[in-house]
């Protein structure tokens, strides 16, 4: 729409500071506020030298924040002000508070500025609290998974001697996102930088026993077994051909390291047999907690 009285004046208008002459001299450095200023061209100048305002071109050049007389000054001129009307389109810079959401293009964020890697925990974002944009550490929002995570297997049937608290043979490694698995130990260590509580799964089935016969899970920490009263503790039951099983969350520090052992308590046998399919200790660190 028109203007009501004379159109606002677009620019970034600045008075150099005052500039000594020097005798026999015809180049000088031009400055604001001590701070080194380069003019577009010399059409976007006012000079004024003795009261004469001069002609860009022809009475002075410009070359970055130079400026260069026509020909060398004498002791009694006097520059008496260059003025620098700014760039076309330059607005200078906004007051506080001045510039809103409506000033801003959509497209403002495009593929230059895009991120081309996940951000570090350190890198800022800005979210909307409440109608005030604020700075947040990506660390604060980010997602994640549930890693480390594992998954052994037995590669083949074991017997339990009656009685007798045996080591399951975990010796397959199935799934392991850290490489904590142990095939040789049969067991698994929280890998260095990744200690935090834990879920901790672990079963087997049985093969040949009476419907009197009992079974047990015994899991052990850092070559100690944890007792029924602390995190863990397995279903006992008293079936043949059943699944034996035991659940928890356990606190573990990078370096621990977790092992499952079975036992079964049945006389009228000297064995049962564990599935090698039937088998399973697995396990994630939770996220967040």
């Amino acid at each position: 729409m028109a203007y009501i009285g004379v159109k606002p004046t677009i620019g970034n208008f600045q008075i150099c500071d005052a500039i000594s002459v020097v005798n026999g001299q015809a180049a000088y450095t031009m400055q604001v506020g001590s701070v080194n200023v380069s003019p577009q061209s010399a059409n976007h100048m006012i000079v004024s030298l003795n009261g004469v305002i001069q002609k860009p071109g022809s009475s002075y050049t410009v070359s970055g924040n130079t400026i260069t007389f026509a020909s060398n000054l004498a002791t009694g001129d006097v520059i008496d002000f260059i003025q620098i009307l700014g760039d076309v389109l330059d607005l200078g810079v906004p007051s506080d508070a001045t510039v809103t959401a409506a000033k801003l293009n959509n497209d403002i964020i495009s593929g230059q500025t895009a991120l081309a890697a996940t951000p570090a925990d350190t890198d800022e974002l800005l979210v909307s609290d409440a109608g005030t944009l604020k700075r947040v550490d990506y660390s604060y929002i980010k997602g994640g998974d549930n890693t480390p995570a594992w998954k052994m297997g037995a590669s083949s049937q074991q017997s339990l001697a009656y009685n007798t608290t045996t080591k399951i043979n975990f010796d397959t490694s199935i799934i392991d996102t850290d490489s904590g698995v142990d095939t040789t130990n049969k067991r698994y260590t929280i890998p260095s930088g990744k200690g935090g509580k834990y879920i901790v799964h672990c079963f087997y089935r049985t093969g040949t026993g009476t419907d009197s016969a009992s079974f047990d899970i015994f899991v052990y920490k850092n070559g100690s077994l944890l007792s029924d009263a602390e995190d863990m503790a397995s279903f006992t039951v008293s079936q043949s051909y059943n699944t034996i099983q035991c659940t928890g969350m356990l606190d573990l520090a990078a370096g621990d390291y977790v092992e499952m052992y079975a036992r079964q308590a049945d006389q009228n046998f000297t064995f049962n047999i564990l599935y090698s399919n039937e088998a399973r200790f697995w396990g994630y660190r939770l996220i967040g907690v």
